[in-house]
């Protein structure tokens, strides 16, 4: 099934759809949104991506991130995401948004805007194998020195908004 996702410009303002193979394969800026849950114990909730995907595949990353549909108010995308991969559903909030671009394996390239929402949980989490291989709860110092030791276990946009996160949370 062909699936299109939103064509924006800088400014995030929509511009048409554009199949998402198509906005990969031609770094076509897109919008995106990136979902860090935390719990009481100030861990992070991260997901190994499931080796088949289409790119970053095997990489750890984040809870949940992906693209609303054409049409799909953003809120509602972050929400039914959240569920269709990781299980479960929580207040989120967004905290800023950046741009970015950066290429990747398989000749693809991200280029996105990106929404950045925030939440806490303390339930159980039921991922959709199809799109995590692993998830795991790491506490935020640990995981802070091994993105420096490791980065190459780690997808580009994660590391690359981790810092930024850091700043809008608020520890326990």
């Amino acid at each position: 099934m062909t699936e299109y996702i939103i064509e924006v410009n800088q400014e995030d303002q929509e511009l048409g759809q554009v199949e998402k193979m198509e906005a990969h394969r031609k770094g076509i800026l897109h919008r995106a949104f990136s979902i860090f849950i935390f719990n009481s114990k100030n861990q992070l909730l991260l997901q190994k991506r499931n080796t088949n995907k289409y790119h970053s595949g095997g990489l750890w990353t984040n809870t949940c991130c992906s693209h609303p549909r054409v049409g799909e108010k953003l809120e509602d995308a972050v929400d039914r995401r959240l569920m269709e991969e990781m299980g479960f559903h929580c207040e989120l909030s967004e905290r800023f948004s950046f741009t970015y671009q950066v290429q990747l394996d398989h000749n693809l390239m991200e280029h996105e805007y990106d929404h950045v929402f925030i939440g806490r949980y303390e339930g159980n989490v039921l991922p959709d194998e199809n799109e995590v291989e692993a998830y795991k709860w790491v506490d935020i110092l640990e995981l802070s020195e091994d993105l420096k030791a490791n980065p190459h276990l780690y997808t580009f946009w994660f590391r690359s908004i981790y810092d930024k996160v850091m700043e809008h949370i608020t520890l326990d």
